[in-house]
């Protein structure tokens, strides 16, 4: 290590006031986690000291000094400044010692004298800070080969010091200009241009959930994923239990539509080009489950490491196969976030949605469109307006701040424009598709991400509430306070809710938003006689050899991250309990439903289950639990039998899960029934000795006791779950299941809407209460001060 010239496995990341924060994170990776299996490309970094002496030797200080000054004193002047700033460094000769210095490392990096492809990053002194990332502020340049090209590299870094966004940025965070000095990596390349790359969190970006590693990937050179220009495959592993090699705990995989890919160029004088992705790369995905768990490890690995969550790039090199973590740094947002607070947004009125795309963020805000196609128009942006555009780069980040909300046309949750967004504490909806195309400047709009990880864009200017929850406070109770969940993207939102895990959580909602398509339809493909479903199908299925595949695919993982939410502790989800008339409404079902005339008691639940008309959808159900908990490793999963109406169907419903691989007892598996026929209170005692525990489904227990359609709008004031025939069964369940030993809960709305109603079944004893999650806190308080009561 000289003064100008340090190798990485020479650097710390004690180093950062020497080669910068970049830098002295390569270099901590190289040292310290290489030896663990961790793949880093060996490199170089050309010093502050260097930059210092660049300046020196072309008498640069004073002038840039000058010409800086005019932007403290005019806001206005920044691109003038910027521009001219820039000059004077890239028309600076470089000293010759330090010309030598780098050119001779260079050829040692290319062991033998060789010429070696090299990325070449600009590292300032004060990035990577756990207050200020300075994302994307600096510049990158790849693919640089030959002596001259890498010193003209050097020059252009260390001008990038002194973009209009870097500039603008350190004012904002109150840096002094000329206080920050830049180091430039030189880095091996890795030939991931003939393969793929990306970007890797080592928590969840959103919600700041800890357990979760996000991973996003296109084709090609990582700079069109960070800067947002493609929209990428999206990877979700649990981190927990990454450790038992046996398990596959892959939450999630999305494939993006990569439409193009940037790639070496063979002619032309920039060394990189973008070039369209093919059908097939477009359809597949560019990280196998191998790929995925071991980049997955080595971020734990990373993070265990730093002592904190991580923002990390990735490379898969195309020629050996071999992959590689080309930078690392710490995550600024979520790590700052504070533990014992929630801020929760919901819409208090509806609107018609415009459009979707992936949700940054889990605010709401609303104003005018203010649309723009180009960062040299930024000038033109209106303080406090939505930004709409096709996607954003650094450039941007000077008028970024001043939005109430930012849409793009492309980008995945890594991509520039989310980074920024989440940094400002913004709401953003990346990836949208045809924002530019659907919304026009001027018109009035409200952008929700607080609706799970998809946001939506309404016509209008919405009402939406805001409510800041302090959880530090949460009293314990005896009685388990659990949630009601059924969308698997909202999971993550209230991970930090002191709750002992999920009562009731609903498959009908993976099935008809995300699946969307009847189970007998992907069976009997073959034998489906409406075409256009048959043709909606197809582009839902592609990419599954097998349809059932498909649902099995996705209602597995779906089920999977709501269980991730809250391990270890249990989740208890119910099968499905569609009525004939919701079945038939999803793609391809009206083939294979009856018609009812009252479908609320009609062919539902567990008798579907057995019956020789819908077992094969129901064997579907049975391989997605399996594999939830045996192959992705949640075995916290319990599961809930609804709407059993007799003991014969209980064990011809035991017996069926069983012929499945869902064996009660069978690795810790727990079977529970829903309590919401009289018949299962009457009969309680031998529906305990058939199952692990009941929830009372307190809506279709108040509907079959008193005779009403809950459905009804005349009936509306007769159906009150507060009725002494309901509370007089509900008291006779727990009574006998408490004499069995047999555990006892609820997932009705009634203890949401009801203090009184919570009380009663407390001083009953029941196990546990389960509820929406924005009424959690007012329930745990209203249970805590009915066991005070009590004694």
């Amino acid at each position: 290590m000289t003064d100008y010239i340090a190798w990485f496995s020479d650097i710390t990341r004690e180093d950062g006031a020497r080669v910068g924060g970049k830098n002295a994170s390569l270099g901590e990776l190289v040292r310290n986690l290489s030896s663990a299996g961790v793949n880093v490309p060996n490199g170089f970094a050309v010093t502050a000291a260097a930059y210092r002496l660049f300046l020196k030797e072309n008498n640069l200080e004073e002038k840039l000094a000058r010409k800086l000054k005019e932007y403290d004193e005019n806001e206005d002047a920044l691109a003038e400044v910027g521009k001219a700033v820039r000059a004077m460094i890239l028309e600076g000769a470089m000293p010759r010692e330090l010309e030598d210095a780098v050119v001779a490392a260079y050829h040692e990096l290319g062991e033998g004298g060789a010429s070696p492809s090299v990325a070449t990053r600009s590292s300032a002194t004060a990035e990577d800070l756990p207050e200020a990332s300075f994302a994307g502020q600096l510049e990158t340049f790849l693919n640089v080969k030959g002596d001259k090209a890498l010193i003209e590299a050097c020059r252009k870094c260390f001008a990038s010091l002194y973009t209009d966004r870097a500039i603008s940025y350190r004012r904002n965070h109150g840096f002094g200009q000329l206080d920050v000095a830049v180091s430039v990596g030189v880095q091996r390349m890795v030939r991931s241009d003939l393969a793929s790359s990306g970007v890797m969190f080592s928590i969840d970006t959103e919600s700041g959930f800890p357990n979760a590693v996000l991973i996003n990937g296109a084709w090609g050179l990582g700079e069109t994923v960070v800067q947002g220009t493609v929209d990428p495959d999206e990877f979700e592993v649990f981190k927990p239990l990454l450790d038992n090699e046996k398990l596959t705990p892959i939450l999630r995989r999305k494939c993006g539509a990569k439409k193009e890919k940037l790639i070496y160029a063979e002619k032309g004088e920039r060394p990189v080009a973008l070039k369209e992705t093919s059908a097939q790369e477009r359809s597949s995905f560019v990280l196998n489950e191998d790929e995925i768990l071991t980049l997955a490890r080595w971020a734990v690995k990373i993070e265990d490491h730093y002592g904190g969550p991580m923002d990390m790039e990735w490379a898969k090199d195309g020629e050996t196969g071999e992959l590689f973590i080309v930078q690392a740094r710490p995550e600024t947002v979520q790590a700052r976030r504070a533990a014992g607070a929630l801020k929760t947004y919901s819409l208090k009125s509806s609107g018609e949605k415009l459009l979707e795309g992936a949700a940054i963020g889990d605010a709401i805000a609303r104003g005018k469109v203010c649309r723009i196609d180009s960062a040299e128009n930024i000038a033109e942006f209106e303080e406090g307006s939505v930004l709409v555009t096709q996607t954003t780069d650094p450039d941007w980040a000077p008028i970024m701040k001043k939005a109430a909300a930012i849409v793009t046309d492309h980008g995945g949750r890594t991509s520039h424009a989310a980074i920024v967004s989440r940094e400002l504490g913004l709401p953003a909806i990346v990836g949208a598709g045809n924002a530019t195309a659907v919304l026009q400047s001027g018109q009035e709009v409200t952008v929700s991400c607080a609706e799970g990880e998809t946001g939506y864009v309404y016509d209008g200017l919405l009402d939406f509430d805001v409510e800041d929850l302090d959880l530090s406070a949460v009293q314990e109770t005896r009685t388990q306070i659990m949630l009601n969940m059924a969308n698997p993207s909202a999971a993550y939102r209230w991970w930090r809710l002191p709750s002992d895990g999920v009562g009731l959580a609903r498959i009908e909602f993976i099935i008809s938003d995300i699946i969307k398509i009847h189970p007998l339809a992907l069976v009997r493909f073959d034998a489906l006689e409406d075409n256009a479903a048959r043709q909606e199908i197809e582009k839902l299925t592609a990419g599954y050899a097998d349809k059932k595949e498909y649902f099995i695919d996705l209602l597995s993982r779906g089920v999977a991250r709501i269980a991730a939410a809250h391990y270890p502790n249990p989740v208890i989800v119910r099968l499905s309990d569609f009525k004939t008339n919701e079945y038939a409404s999803l793609l391809g079902g009206r083939q294979f439903e009856p018609e009812e005339d009252n479908p609320m008691i009609g062919w539902r639940g567990a008798s579907r289950y057995y019956h020789d008309d819908y077992r094969d959808g129901f064997a579907m159900e049975c391989a997605a639990m399996t594999r939830a908990r045996e192959t992705l490793g949640f075995t916290n999963i319990k599961l809930m039998v609804p709407f059993c109406r007799t003991l014969e169907e209980a064990d011809k419903v035991i017996d069926e899960m069983a012929a499945h691989g869902l064996n009660r007892g069978g690795n810790g598996l727990e079977i529970y029934v829903m309590a919401e026929i009289p018949s299962n209170i009457v009969l309680a005692n031998e529906f305990a000795g058939r199952f692990d525990g009941f929830s009372i489904g307190s809506n279709d227990l108040t509907q079959l006791t008193l005779g009403i359609d809950r459905d009804s709008a005349s009936l509306r004031p007769l159906f009150d779950e507060r009725n002494p025939a309901v509370k007089t069964l509900i008291a006779e369940l727990i009574e006998k299941a408490s004499a069995k030993g047999v555990p006892v809960g609820i997932c009705g709305q009634a203890p949401s809407d009801y203090p009184e109603f919570s009380a009663f079944l407390v001083e009953n004893g029941i196990t546990s209460i389960s509820v929406n999650p924005d009424s959690f806190l007012k329930v745990k308080q209203t249970v805590a001060a009915a066991e005070k009561k009590a004694g």
